[in-house]
């Protein structure tokens, strides 16, 4: 290879690492999980406290569940403490509020729609749903209608100061 072409191609991958880190800055971020569309997502900053029906990135707390859902492929390595990836949910209940766990979500008394509880997951593994109860303060509940989501059903509810914003998407598509 002649010098002529290896700085190109040099120059060619900086400007892709540079497009790529002020994507990323600029709160960008590509989804490739089936919980919702995939393709590419903007994280815009809320603005104000998170409510039921916001659709969300949030950080999974470092915690063993977290690390068994990695481990299962559940959730991919990220730059969210503990080094797990953002998810994208939509928050169904908030402090205070009462979810009931069965065969299906509750919350309030209301059935969430698309709420079935599996106990196994798509591999044969067991899946042990939330015990239910009432969102502690400053944590939320978080949903999926993809049936095969792993969300608070089995997590229970997380943190809120995990939240990175209003997941908003941008170029996606369903497959």
């Amino acid at each position: 290879m002649n010098r002529r072409a290896a700085l190109r191609i040099a120059g060619a991958i900086a400007g892709v690492a540079a497009i790529a880190v002020a994507a990323w800055l600029g709160g960008y971020r590509i989804n490739t999980t089936p919980s919702y569309p995939l393709g590419l997502w903007r994280i815009e900053a809320l603005g104000r406290p998170v409510a039921a029906d916001d659709l969300i990135f949030i950080c999974p707390p470092p915690t063993p569940v977290f690390e068994l859902a990695f481990a299962r492929g559940y959730i991919r390595r990220g730059l969210c403490p503990g080094r797990l990836s953002p998810l994208i949910k939509t928050v169904v209940a908030t402090e205070g509020q009462s979810v009931d766990i069965g065969d299906h979500v509750s919350v309030e008394g209301r059935p969430l729609a698309h709420s079935n509880v599996h106990r196994v997951d798509a591999e044969g593994r067991a899946l042990v749903p939330w015990t239910g109860g009432v969102v502690p303060p400053g944590y939320v509940f978080l949903h999926s209608d993809f049936a095969g989501s792993f969300d608070s059903r089995y997590f229970g509810p997380i943190p809120g100061a995990g939240l990175l914003g209003r997941a908003v998407p941008v170029l996606t598509f369903t497959p």
